[in-house]
């Protein structure tokens, strides 16, 4: 199988918590995702079925939680949430009064959010579940999950969701605030398991924190566009879910889903560029 294969990033790419995820874990998953844009037919994990029907509702629930924040009639909404999964968590999530549990009255709500910021010459994204603020108060960042697994909180910390999301929101935070930036230390990032309501990993912010993850992010960046060779990981545990573990003959069998630590990163979600919240270059 050949190996001549795009090693340069157009000027015009835009990293994300995903690419830069993909790049942290496997710089040739990297590759073969975003310069190739190689869709490599090999499933994640194993029962197939099972892992898009997980994926799948994953994504209604999203959408749900979305519909009943721009204000449309619960009624309305659940009686889309037609599987069993789909109805355990759209009841928890009614039964969690996120706006009584967090005190968020006053608070601007910003529902499925993005926000973009220079770095390292390129763009750095993020597209929020919610974002809520109020001045003087924490900016709160709610994340929604549909693990079947409850991570730790220190993996839910170190996943560059949690330093792309936490760090983009204080560089590009003004523009939600009228021009004053949102200090690090009244960033607070929420993660909510729909399975699991009242065990959300909260993760509060400091300036140290917001130095050390936009060093660290500049530098995979900066290292990522300057690459002539993208290596594969030495770590082949990690392979067992990557769709393109046939194409670099690390196996062809996927992962079970019973051993899975977590689920797969939900992936797909459209996001409109010419609707994106930016910061100027």
């Amino acid at each position: 199988m050949s190996e001549t294969l795009r090693s340069e990033i157009s000027p015009t790419f835009t990293f994300s918590q995903s690419s830069l995820q993909d790049y942290f874990d496997c710089p040739r998953r990297f590759q073969l995702r975003y310069l190739e844009q190689l869709a490599w037919p090999a499933v994640e994990a194993e029962p197939v079925l099972e892992n898009e029907r997980r994926q799948r509702e994953g994504q209604l629930f999203h959408r749900l939680v979305q519909q009943h924040l721009l204000g449309l009639p619960v009624e309305k909404l659940t009686r889309l949430a037609s599987t069993p999964d789909l109805a355990r968590w759209w009841e928890n999530y009614l039964r969690h009064d996120f706006h009584q549990a967090y005190g968020l009255d006053g608070y601007a709500q910003f529902i499925e959010l993005s926000l973009a910021a220079p770095i390292e010459g390129f763009r750095l994204l993020a597209k929020y579940d919610l974002v809520a603020i109020k001045p003087g108060e924490t900016a709160y960042i709610f994340d929604w999950k549909t693990y079947h697994k409850r991570p730790r909180d220190e993996w839910m910390a170190a996943r560059m969701q949690t330093r792309v999301y936490r760090a983009l929101l204080a560089h590009a935070g003004a523009q939600l605030t009228g021009g004053t930036p949102i200090p690090p230390e009244r960033i607070e990032m929420i993660y909510w398991f729909a399975d699991f309501p009242s065990e959300p990993v909260r993760l509060p912010y400091n300036s140290v924190q917001l130095k050390r993850d936009w060093d660290a992010l500049s530098a995979m960046v900066r290292e990522a566009s300057h690459h002539a060779v993208f290596p594969k990981t030495d770590d082949e545990k990690k392979c067992a879910y990557c769709p393109y573990r046939s194409y670099c003959n690390r196996g062809e069998k996927a992962g079970s889903l019973e051993v899975q630590d977590v689920e797969t990163e939900l992936a797909g979600i459209e996001i409109n560029f010419e609707q994106i919240g930016e910061i100027e270059f």
